[in-house]
């Protein structure tokens, strides 16, 4: 195992640490250690807007910390869920007496921390709600929607859901488009090539030089299937199809389309499956809006991407679009 690091142990608070350093528009928070909220926070009058989920995935989660985004967020070991400790004090670092919106991925850890967390937040007078990500359609069938583990498609809910907090919606607001951005997103990934998280024995998974997984998870979940690597415009071609045969009902013609590598995978090869994909959306009568390209949900070092459409309406459209900040996503 080559990596950049000191202990095994030490390394989710040394990167915690390295985070905040080097963005002062963040900052570490409360005394698990484990959280980070916006330097500027908690905002009077504004509702909060919270997540959290394991490290290892920069810059999900707490990269995307900032005004217009979230208001603050909890992590917990590599691909590990939050605590409880952290939970709560993410939810208590976001509060204003407006409430606040927990919006995290659909992983039974994570639910069962941020449930107690807010059990424990609504005993001290925050009122809370939840909306889970849920746009992996490789992680369970149409009908079962709410199985669906959520990935890199959750970073348009924290927009939308951030930028209609900043312009002062009401909880119910906040909830309702944060929802409703989930229901309108769906995502699909491969791997080329596993990760191995530090300390492990091993990887997280083994794949044969010059195989692919076509839905494998962020985490080293199993995918639909595994076969020798394709072109990339098979694979695009293949990709495009299945988003779009998993589209919710009632769509307009505008989506936006997130390119996202999984760690190791470059930009080079990113813009390549974006040329290919952006044609056959074309072709199939999809106008493209704010198109995103890079490392937004990684998985460490693992090789490998994933495509995010999400299907807009005019609100929605309009919140992508807002004003926002983090150290990773800057909009306006």
């Amino acid at each position: 195992m080559s990596k950049l690091i000191n202990s095994p142990r030490d390394y989710v608070d040394e990167m915690l640490n390295g985070l905040v350093l080097a963005h002062p528009s963040l900052i570490r928070h409360g005394t698990s250690g484990r959280v980070i909220r916006r330097v500027d926070g908690p905002v009077a009058g504004k509702v909060g807007v919270v997540s959290g989920g394991g490290s290892g995935h920069l810059p999900l989660f707490t990269g995307y910390v900032g005004p217009g985004l979230l208001d603050a967020c909890s992590v917990g070991n590599v691909f590990e869920g939050p605590n409880v400790a952290s939970c709560s004090e993410a939810i208590a670092a976001a509060d204003t007496g407006k409430g606040v919106l927990c919006l995290y991925g659909n992983y039974g850890g994570d639910r069962m921390n941020f449930n107690m967390a807010c059990e424990m937040a609504e005993m001290e007078g925050i009122e809370t709600t939840t909306v889970l990500g849920t746009d992996d359609i490789a992680s369970a069938d149409a009908d079962q929607i709410g199985k669906r583990r959520g990935v890199a498609g959750i970073i348009y809910a924290y927009k939308a859901a951030g930028a209609a907090a900043e312009a002062g919606g009401t909880l119910a607001d906040v909830t309702e488009i944060a929802c409703r951005t989930v229901e309108r997103t769906r995502t699909l990934g491969f791997a080329l090539a596993p990760c191995t998280v530090p300390g492990a024995a091993g990887p997280t998974f083994e794949l044969p030089d010059g195989e692919i997984e076509m839905g494998m998870g962020i985490h080293g979940e199993p995918g639909i299937w595994r076969d020798r690597i394709k072109p990339a415009d098979a694979l695009a071609d293949e990709m495009v199809e299945r988003l779009l045969a998993s589209a919710p009902a009632s769509t307009g013609t505008r989506l936006s389309l997130l390119v996202n590598s999984l760690g190791a995978t470059p930009l080079e090869e990113l813009y390549i499956l974006y040329r290919r994909v952006a044609a056959q959306l074309g072709a199939a009568g999809w106008e493209i809006v704010a198109p995103l390209v890079g490392r937004y949900t990684t998985s460490m070092e693992m090789a490998g991407a994933s495509l995010s459409l999400c299907f807009l309406d005019d609100e929605i459209e309009n919140l992508l679009q807002a004003p926002s900040s983090c150290p990773f996503w800057r909009v306006g």
